[in-house]
């Protein structure tokens, strides 16, 4: 089997979906042999994380004209050259959905389609009436003539189904990288304690009211926030990072408030092992790769529901905080008078709840098995959702 995996960015550009994808394709290869080789849009990034890839292989293709629709002249040849029995691939309303239609029609050959929580309700009102032309125009003949999509949790499936799709449906989450036991530091003396955000900087992560519920706490004078920092790890989007360090100064936080940039590779490592709990009070996620990842590094989570992770408060691994400034200021304050033994239980229920449902050995093998499906061979997998 050959298996095409076709993306709009090989490169951390793409946020943790990047992860994601390098991630599976490695596990499938070093597990299941199989053939893979990677087709994306050339971007900044692009030439330096494409090494993050290998072994896997990884062909890029020039953007002409707007990069938020990246046509690429040549990604529909360069597709069809590759002689793939296969295609997987990752995200909507670019270009790629178009060469990914082309080449399945042109070999008469079907895809996996993961759309990444792009479908849904929130997603598809963003830019509305540009979707519903690009949707006539492209996008829903590629969504409509899919063998199967790839949903990573519940609310995606309902998202799939809500948009007026009736195909097959997977349901396999995103996995992480789980690191050894010794990667994560039990305690860091002689310094605050850190709670960490990681991601994009984006009016949807709900970084403002994460602010403001900081600040509200520091108002309520907790005899505990004085020997904590919040740490915001990320690149800024539309300029919202100046508009986040001037609402950090404007309420006069800025003091144990730390913007640290984006973190890849050992950065990230390191940003994590230094960190003593994470926070995403996002407005709305498919499936957040970095709490998956805090997990693996044994942090204590605070999760708006809005995350999909329902698995996280059911375990105890995650403290539920809502979207507003006063139940992110509830909940963190829970977290900091927490012991330290009770934060580092939750932790260690986050890593085994990692190890268990979201370690790459266990997603490469259901997506293996429904390739097998979707080509033809096998009975029909067990993650297929009825």
């Amino acid at each position: 089997m050959k298996l095409g995996v076709l993306t709009t960015s090989v490169s951390n550009n793409a946020g943790g979906i990047f992860g994601a994808m390098v991630g599976q394709n490695k596990a499938l290869q070093s597990l299941f042999g199989m053939n893979i080789e990677v087709f994306g849009l050339e971007d900044d990034l692009s030439e330096r994380d494409v090494v993050d890839w290998y072994p896997v292989s990884v062909k890029t293709c020039m953007v002409k004209g707007p990069k938020s629709f990246g046509y690429a002249p040549k990604l529909v040849d360069t597709l069809r050259e590759a002689k793939l029995d296969l295609v997987h691939a990752h995200g909507l309303w670019m270009y790629p959905s178009v060469a990914c239609s082309r080449w399945a029609r042109f070999h008469h050959k079907p895809y996996v389609l993961t759309t990444h929580g792009m479908l849904a309700a929130w997603a598809v009102d963003k830019g509305r009436a540009k979707k519903w032309l690009a949707g006539w125009l492209y996008q829903n003949a590629q969504l409509r003539d899919a063998a199967c999509f790839q949903a990573v949790t519940m609310s995606e499936v309902r998202a799939i189904r809500a948009y007026g799709l009736w195909n097959p449906i997977c349901l396999i989450p995103h996995g992480v990288e789980v690191p050894s036991e010794s990667s994560h530091l039990a305690e860091h003396m002689g310094r605050p304690k850190e709670l960490l955000y990681l991601g994009r900087l984006h009016p949807h992560k709900g970084l403002v009211n994460l602010l403001r519920g900081w600040h509200a706490l520091r108002k309520s004078e907790s005899s505990h926030l004085k020997d904590w920092i919040l740490t915001i790890a990320g690149w800024g989007q539309d300029g919202h990072e100046i508009e986040l360090r001037t609402l950090s100064s404007d309420l006069g936080i800025q003091e144990n408030v730390r913007f640290i940039g984006p973190k890849f590779g050992s950065e990230k490592t390191e940003t994590f092992c230094s960190a003593d709990a994470f926070i995403l009070p996002s407005l709305g996620e498919a499936l957040p790769v970095a709490a998956l990842e805090a997990w693996a590094y044994k942090l204590p989570a605070l999760l708006t529901p809005e995350c999909n992770i329902p698995e996280g408060y059911e375990t105890g691994a995650a403290i539920r905080i809502g979207t507003d400034p006063q139940t992110i200021a509830a909940g963190i304050g829970q977290l900091i008078t927490m012991s330290q033994t009770e934060r580092q239980s939750m932790g260690l229920r986050g890593r085994d709840l990692v190890e268990k449902r979201f370690s790459w050995p266990t997603i490469a093998g259901q997506i293996y098995s429904v390739y097998r499906w979707v080509l033809g061979g096998g009975v029909k997998p067990d993650c297929i959702v009825d």
